[in-house]
This record gives C-alpha cells, sequence and structure tokens, in this order.
C-alpha cells in the first residue's frame, strides 16, 4: 500500500512524464557512497517504488550511461555521473564560488574570512575577505604561513590524505579554534572543506584580535563558520553531511 500510496502522489501532482524524472532522480538518489552494487529488492526498499518501475527506468538510465547493470541483475552508479561532475567542476571559477561565502563570513562575524589550501609543508591563503572594522586580522592572498601554526594548519593536517593521528578530536569535531599560536595578539577557527569523494579541498578560516574570540564569540562563530563549509562542499561535490550534527549540538 505504501508504494502505490508514493507513486499516486507522484502522478498527482504533475504530469507523467515529470513524475519519471522524479522516479529516475530518486534511482539515483539510491546509491551511497563506498557501497557494493545493489539488488533490485534493495533499490525498491530505499526508493519506495514498484520492481517494474524500477526496471523501467532502468533501461533508460542504462542506456543514458546514469546506471550499470550486472549479470546477475544487480545495479551501480554507471560512468555518465563522473563526466557531469567533471563538467560541473570546470564550469565555475573557485574564485567566483567562494568570494560570496567569505564575504558573508566576514560581514556576519566581523573578523577576517579566509580560505587555505596545504601546499608541502606550508599552507597559501587563496582567498580572503576583511571586515570593515579597524581593528582586524589582515592576512594578504599569497601569503605563505606555518602549516603546524594556527586553526587553518591544524584543518590541513587533520584532514590531509594522510592525517595526523594526533588531531582526532578535530577530526571528530570538524572544526578547531587557536590562540595566539602564530601571533600572540591573534586567534582563529577553521574547518575543513571537502570535495568529490571526500578529499580535502581546503581550510575555511576566521581570524582576528584575541580579546575578541571569547566563548560566545565562538560560539556564533563555529556555527556560522560550519554552515558555510557545509554549503561550499555541498558546491564542490562533496557530504556535507559531516557538518550536521555538529550545527546541531554546537
Amino acid at each position: 500500500m505504501g508504494k502505490t500510496s508514493t507513486e499516486h502522489r507522484s502522478d498527482g501532482r504533475r504530469g507523467e512524464g515529470v513524475a519519471a524524472v522524479d522516479r529516475a532522480f530518486n534511482i539515483l538518489a539510491a546509491f551511497k557512497m563506498r557501497e557494493e552494487p545493489l539488488s533490485l529488492a534493495e533499490v525498491a526498499r530505499r526508493t519506495g517504488l514498484y520492481k517494474s518501475t524500477i526496471l523501467r527506468l532502468a533501461t533508460s538510465l542504462e542506456r543514458a550511461g546514469f546506471v550499470f547493470r550486472f549479470g546477475d541483475g544487480r545495479f551501480a552508479i554507471g560512468p555518465e555521473p563522473l563526466r557531469l561532475a567533471q563538467i560541473y567542476q570546470e564550469s565555475f571559477n573557485v574564485r567566483d564560488l567562494l568570494l560570496p561565502v567569505l564575504q558573508d563570513l566576514s560581514r556576519d562575524t566581523g573578523e577576517t574570512a579566509s580560505f587555505y589550501i596545504r601546499q608541502g609543508n606550508v599552507r597559501v591563503c587563496l582567498h580572503r575577505v576583511e571586515p570593515l572594522r579597524s581593528i582586524r586580522h589582515s592576512v594578504r592572498e599569497g601569503d605563505r604561513l606555518p602549516l603546524d601554526l594556527g586553526a587553518a594548519g591544524t584543518v590541513l593536517r587533520a584532514f590531509a590524505n594522510r592525517p595526523d593521528m594526533s588531531l582526532g578530536d578535530v577530526r571528530a569535531q570538524c572544526w578547531t579554534v587557536s590562540f595566539g599560536e602564530r601571533d600572540p595578539e591573534t586567534a582563529s577557527i577553521a574547518a575543513p572543506i571537502f570535495t568529490t569523494d571526500q578529499q580535502l579541498k581546503g581550510a575555511l578560516s576566521l581570524s582576528g584580535p584575541r580579546e575578541r574570540f571569547t566563548a560566545h564569540g565562538i560560539s556564533k562563530a563555529s556555527k556560522l563558520l560550519l554552515a558555510a563549509a557545509s554549503n561550499l562542499t555541498s558546491a564542490f561535490g562533496g557530504d556535507a553531511s559531516v557538518y550536521r550534527a555538529k550545527r546541531a549540538t554546537g
């Protein structure tokens, strides 16, 4: 009965053509990272669709390269989504994606918002936006800073392909804060940004005078930072679910 009502509601809201597209996307959404191919029964369980509906739509999805069907009847994602993902990654300028987020963070917190990447044993400030307030922490784009000092450096080490195993608490919390590590008068807070296959893209950071990083200030900044990190990770094709529990309890 549950499957019948689900499919009926879909038809009632939209024309049949659109409903079929919705169901096809529903099938694709059933697949998750690092899983074995799915049986027809499992796809039906996850989507709430009839097996006959899945088989009909899977024929079109397979023909277009979105789904691959094994000889034993199991299904996996086909090669076409990878081609589209590559087009997506190349379709925008990273700066165009980052700058609005950095501008919002700097405006909402009154601190310097930066994006760092790792290059060998240093971190490089790729993009940054400074607040309007007169007392601020000035970091220039292109600056090369120590990887072992500051919140952004800690994040880049904690989420690297070969992570620093002493930073398990940072990986569990998904953000970190530092006080006076590089400059005794400044503090910073940072979170990771992920891309496809949860590869580390870089570190999103807020920094400013140490006296403004009170318990209340850090609580507010961490929530804004994690929300921004979640949005950027989604835009880069990563899995933003890693931030949700942290925002809920932060």
